[in-house]
């Protein structure tokens, strides 16, 4: 392997840098060209440090960002479509014939799933990816998920090139017993993994999130809520959340991904629950692909769009981030792992306009707080944790299919 040299000054030409992936953009350089600087980008002892002005006027080479961060996705349920027959229906279909492929999950049939799924998130530019499992037990046992134990070992395989976090998703009935919550945190805590809860009208949701808060707070773990995700009305978990939060003043990254059933709100009721889920501190995860196929069916075509209210909680000040769900299963028999695709359908069925590297923090800074990690922007970023894409605007990024390259490899001429 080509190794950068520590010390030297190194610089990758003609390159574009979006302005919403730098921390301080009026100090790094460049000349802005829309919702970029342009310039030739300055390595010193192995960071981007600078951009300054091209040394010529050939085409841009590039648009260089951060490694992107995949916040949301189920790699024990993924690639499952091709084995099932006529598969279809709303959530709760979903749900049914995704626990009856259980009876294949076996410790190879996961392994060689999850891992193809890893594998294509980090071919799309991941280098944070979290992920959930259902913790139930396998039909007819009553141990543990295979997949808690398969996922943590593929995050171990895979640490020195990208962080995976595994989440096991917790039904809220498992969640009413102090004794049992008290030993699952403690076996996430010990497996480092993160408290996930489904949230969807049981009737014992608020005792559970209260304890899936006291828990969290006990073992140090943040948490992640699939909440409301239909679009039915009634649907209350997401306050019961925020009201819970601000009451308990927990301080942990919580996410919370769905919120479809937001789009039911409107004025004055809408403003109220925006101005609350702000305070409690949450972040709210788009999923569109699933939800779009899963949420508002009905005998024809569906005309309410199963997405959450992306542009109000933005214009709330609540950050939201992206992610891919699920991919080839029950829950969306298509779809591919790659951030880029899933933000690219998120601008358009919720009429995100340009420009676009004002997305961006969706599936990268904002994903990493949001997963309870420090941003990475390109100013002052090791030249390891950037990529270069082959586009020539944010555009052009956004709807590109190429992977991307390593900025290392670039700079070492190693670009096989």
């Amino acid at each position: 392997m080509n190794v950068l040299p520590s010390s030297d000054l190194l610089t990758v030409e003609n390159v574009l840098v979006p302005s919403s992936m730098l921390a301080n953009a009026h100090e790094f350089g460049g000349v802005p060209v829309s919702d970029c600087v342009h310039g030739d980008l300055v390595i010193r002892d192995g960071h981007a440090v600078a951009l300054q002005p091209c040394a010529g006027q050939a085409q841009v080479s590039g648009l260089v960002m951060p490694r992107l961060t995949e916040c949301h996705v189920h790699l024990d349920k993924c690639h499952t479509i091709s084995r099932m027959d006529r598969v279809g229906g709303d959530l709760s279909a979903a749900l049914e014939a995704q626990y009856r492929d259980r009876v294949l999950w076996t410790e190879d049939d996961l392994r060689q799933r999850a891992e193809r799924g890893l594998k294509e998130l980090m071919s799309s530019g991941c280098g944070i990816v979290r992920s959930h499992l259902d913790w139930s037990p396998e039909p007819g046992s009553d141990t543990h998920p295979l997949a808690w134990h398969v996922l943590c070992d593929l995050a171990k395989d895979f640490e020195d090139k990208v962080l995976l976090q595994v989440s096991p998703l917790i039904d809220t009935a498992e969640l009413v017993d102090a004794a049992r919550v008290d030993a699952i945190g403690q076996e996430i805590a010990n497996g480092s993994g993160v408290l996930g809860v489904f949230v969807l009208d049981q009737t014992d949701r608020h005792a559970a999130i209260a304890a899936a808060v006291r828990v969290a707070e006990k073992h140090g773990l943040a948490l992640d809520f699939h909440v409301d995700e239909g679009l039915h009305d009634g649907l209350d978990g997401l306050e019961i959340i925020a009201d819970t939060l601000i009451e308990t003043r927990f301080q942990g990254p919580v996410l919370c991904g769905h919120a479809c059933s937001l789009i039911n709100l409107a004025g004055e009721p809408l403003q109220a629950l925006l101005e609350k889920i702000a305070r409690a501190g949450l972040t709210i995860a788009s999923l569109p692909t699933s939800n779009l196929y899963l949420q508002g069916r009905n005998t024809g075509t569906p005309d309410r769009r199963g997405i959450t209210r992306i542009g109000e909680l933005r214009a709330a000040g609540v950050p939201v981030v992206v992610g891919t769900d699920n991919v080839r299963d029950a829950f969306c028999p298509l779809g591919r792992h790659d951030p880029r695709k899933s933000l690219e359908l998120a601008a358009l069925t919720a009429h995100l306009d340009p420009p676009f590297g004002d997305l961006l923090p969706m599936i990268t800074t904002n994903a990493q707080r949001a997963l309870g990690l420090s941003p990475t922007t390109v100013d002052g970023a090791a030249v390891q944790d950037l990529l270069i894409f082959d586009a020539e605007s944010t555009s052009d990024w956004l709807t590109g299919t190429t992977e991307p390259k390593p900025l290392a490899n670039v700079l070492t001429g190693d670009l096989a």
